[in-house]
């Protein structure tokens, strides 16, 4: 259960960690069906052509029962909302790294898009439309060498500003990234370490990154997003962790 102290660290940095949220047998029999889609072999190293393997989402069984862990759907209450949410149908994607000397092409600074536009395009909103968490769950371990997510701790608060006068049509994803990645360039660093079955609960407008892989075993991680039943009301009186930190963020420095 997410203590006091939990939402405060997720309005404050941006995300919280919950160690062991899925429990052992879960991740084993949804990282066995993670390595069978991607074609290779986890006992022969020969076949991790590839730095990154990017798979789609995954609704069998076993997913579905870890995305719906009753810890996470707790933290889901606290963070977003009693009955604001939509219960995962199951977990995805996966980016797959697997350690490679080279440069994996997808290990940029952004923020998650959260909805498309009339064009198909990603967008973002001030009231988060089409996302309410972007998640971040770990079937495997994952070490400072096992290409952990990297996150700019508070640069969620650092957001709102650039989408304020958008309203909730939003801004296109890629020109906003363009303005937050800069803003948020002197943000302290940490990533997203920790053992197989944690999973870290991130503010949709969090900017993290991937990064090379320099270990010895792939990582397995699905980041799917928590959809919202509504988008956010900035006008209400009592606001949620995911409101205040927008509020935060929208106070003048």
């Amino acid at each position: 259960m997410l203590t006091d102290d939990d939402v405060e660290t997720f309005v404050r940095d941006g995300f919280v960690h919950l160690p062991g949220a899925v429990p052992a047998d879960l991740v084993d029999a949804c990282r066995a069906e993670l390595w069978h889609a991607t074609g290779c072999d986890p006992d022969d190293p020969a076949t991790w052509t590839e730095p990154v393997v990017r798979l789609g989402g995954f609704a069998t069984p076993p997913f579905r029962a870890a995305a719906n862990m009753p810890v996470l759907h707790a933290a889901f209450d606290r963070l977003v909302g009693p009955g604001r949410w939509v219960a995962p149908g199951g977990i995805g994607t996966f980016p797959v790294r697997f350690p490679s000397a080279q440069p994996p092409g997808d290990d940029g600074w952004h923020l998650e898009g959260s909805f498309a536009g009339d064009a198909g395009e990603p967008r973002v909103s001030i009231d988060s439309r089409g996302r309410a968490l972007l998640m971040l769950f770990l079937f495997s371990d994952v070490g400072p060498d096992d290409a952990p997510t990297r996150v700019r701790v508070g640069s969620h608060l650092d957001v709102p500003p650039f989408l304020a006068d958008a309203g909730t049509a939003g801004r296109p994803w890629f020109p906003l990234c363009g303005d937050v990645v800069p803003a948020t360039e002197g943000r302290p660093e940490v990533t997203a370490t920790g053992a197989a079955g944690d999973v870290f609960l991130c503010h949709p407008f969090l900017v993290h990154a991937a990064q090379p892989h320099h270990g010895t075993v792939p990582r397995f991680m699905g980041q799917p997003p928590l959809l919202p039943t509504g988008t956010l009301d900035l006008s209400g009186t009592d606001p949620t962790p995911i409101e205040r930190a927008i509020l935060l963020g929208l106070q003048p420095s």
